[in-house]
């Protein structure tokens, strides 16, 4: 048995109560049994679930430790977790306030804010980049794990070569790679360095304190450890990677309580339009009339009751999260993880079926 596994044994059903709403006693009593029950059986070190009804949270709790070894709990309000491609989401909401600013189009060509970036055989817009139907490649070979610092512009040198997969809008095809394409239209649109816009412009007003972009070259004390599972089933430490150069599709560290903050702002809209949010969420279609469940950096799909669930997953070295997001219910459920390939969807579906009436 490795040092960690042994570690692991002793924590197991630890949990760090942070926010208990009396009125939802009993639906947080059964979604504290199916997270415990959860966390024990898929042996993950630590995990934030927060839960917002009506904008109010309602529900906040940390699970098992941030660091094994030196058994950090975990706690909703200040542990930061990677949280993976929910940075799309996040990344979004930079482009919607940019279309209500004036200053971009989504169904503007790609070039348009980037003429430098290589020509291609067809032209494409920031919404099927957005919508990853424009046909950008994903990662090729270990490119998930590169562990070599480099900004969003040094970035592009890795794919801009590439030829797209197929006619833009033809097909869909997931590519983080393409948010980092919008990374760069956010940072030309606004003038403004992209890590310092989405501060200034969503962080802030949001008051998301505690997200912020991944460093790999230094120590941030509230963020957690990452962690890996072995074939074998013990718990090890996960190589570790550089994500600054794709931060707008993966790069971004929060805390399960900042992702709740941004879902009511999806939900009930304060600093962008309900107009432009609309368009993040409306579900795209490929030229041959098939919905691509996904909008401008949310899926979207319907709920047991046939409501709208705007959500994203998020996959990272060290992590697996879920966002979602509950418009007519008026309800917004995070979950962040400090351990790979989680099977995050079996809890998401218990959770909402507690949750959503």
């Amino acid at each position: 048995m490795s040092k960690l596994t042994f570690l692991f044994l002793l924590f197991t059903g630890f949990a760090f109560s942070q926010t208990f709403d009396k009125a939802y006693a009993e639906k947080i009593e059964n979604a504290q049994e199916i997270a415990n029950q959860f966390l024990n059986d898929v042996k993950i070190p630590g995990m934030s679930i927060s839960v917002s009804k009506n904008g109010k949270l309602i529900w906040s709790e940390g699970f098992g430790y941030s660091n094994i070894q030196t058994k950090q709990k975990v706690n909703p309000s200040v542990t930061q977790f990677r949280i993976a491609s929910i940075s799309k989401s996040i990344t979004a909401a930079a482009l919607a306030k940019l279309v209500d600013d004036g200053k971009l189009d989504f169904d503007g060509s790609i070039y348009t804010y980037i003429p430098d970036f290589p020509k291609k055989t067809y032209d494409f817009t920031v919404r099927q980049v957005g919508g990853h139907i424009a046909g950008v490649r994903h990662y090729n070979g270990n490119e998930f794990i590169l562990n070599k610092k480099m900004t969003i512009v040094e970035g592009l040198d890795i794919f801009k070569d590439s030829p797209l997969k197929f006619k833009p809008g033809s097909d869909y095809s997931y590519s983080t790679y393409g948010w980092n394409l919008l990374s760069i239209v956010v940072q030309n649109a606004s003038g403004v360095e992209f890590n310092k816009y989405m501060t200034e412009t969503i962080f802030n007003p949001l008051k998301m304190d505690n997200t912020e972009l991944g460093l790999s070259d230094v120590d941030m004390p509230n963020r957690t450890q990452f962690y890996i599972k072995t074939n074998s089933g013990d718990i090890k430490l996960g190589v570790p990677v550089s994500n600054e150069h794709k931060v707008a599709g993966g790069g971004f560290i929060a805390t399960s309580e900042d992702l709740v903050k941004f879902g009511n702002e999806i939900v009930n809209p304060t600093i962008l339009s309900k107009a432009s949010v609309k368009e993040l969420v409306t579900p795209l279609y490929t030229d041959d009339g098939k919905s691509t469940e996904y909008g401008i950096g949310f899926g979207v799909v319907k709920t047991k009751n046939d409501t709208p669930r705007y959500s994203h997953s998020g996959g990272g070295m060290g992590a697996t999260t879920f966002l979602m997001m509950y418009p007519e219910e008026n309800i917004v459920i995070s979950i962040v993880t400090n351990l790979s390939q989680v099977p995050i969807r079996q809890l998401t579906a218990k959770l909402e079926d507690v949750f959503i009436d």
